[in-house]
């Protein structure tokens, strides 16, 4: 024990009598940035800012047509085609205040039964049949002016959850619907 007290001392002794550290070179000034652009204002009632960025995602979007108040755009992409409807739209489209995501699912349709319990499953996304027995998803947004790009890439990404839950269902809608009580 002894022996381990009288080493500690010469070990610290070792350690202060070793040369100090040589401070990092200093380096050299980094070059002055270019001013930052102003960033384009992201207008969340403006279906083109929504439709920039889904083409800066890959998609090809275009607008199909244009009634009262209401714009309807197709988006085509490797991960979903599916509708957007921009609703209470002033007349030159513009100031929308809600949009509605819209995707058939392929294949069989679930019954009305099973379609009735999935919505009662899910907060954001429903399921409805069309007029011709197709099933589709969709997904709601009110849209304000205090939402950001983020707002949108928040929608997005609802969107994209709400078709993987759909198509999920549609699979299979018995092991859906009993795993989702």
């Amino acid at each position: 024990m002894t022996r381990h007290l009288l080493l500690l001392p010469a070990a610290l002794l070792c350690l202060a009598a070793a040369p100090a550290p040589k401070p990092a070179p200093a380096k050299a000034p980094a070059a002055k940035a270019a001013p930052a652009r102003p960033a384009a204002t992201y207008d969340a009632q403006n279906p083109q800012s929504l439709m920039e960025i889904l083409g800066a995602a890959g998609a090809k979007v275009q607008t199909s047509r244009r009634e009262e108040d209401a714009v309807f755009v197709t988006v085509t992409s490797t991960a979903a085609n599916f509708s957007l409807q921009f609703a209470g739209c002033n007349p030159q489209g513009r100031a929308c205040q809600a949009a509605l995501f819209d995707s058939v699912l392929d294949g069989a349709s679930p019954t009305l039964s099973q379609i009735n319990g999935f919505n009662q499953t899910s907060v954001f996304c429903r399921v409805y049949q069309d007029k011709t027995g197709r099933p589709h998803a969709i997904y709601a947004a009110l849209l304000v002016k205090s939402d950001t790009r983020e707002s949108a890439m928040t929608h997005l990404g609802a969107w994209q959850g709400c078709l993987g839950e759909a198509r999920d269902f549609q699979r299979d809608p018995v092991a859906y619907l009993a795993n989702a009580a």
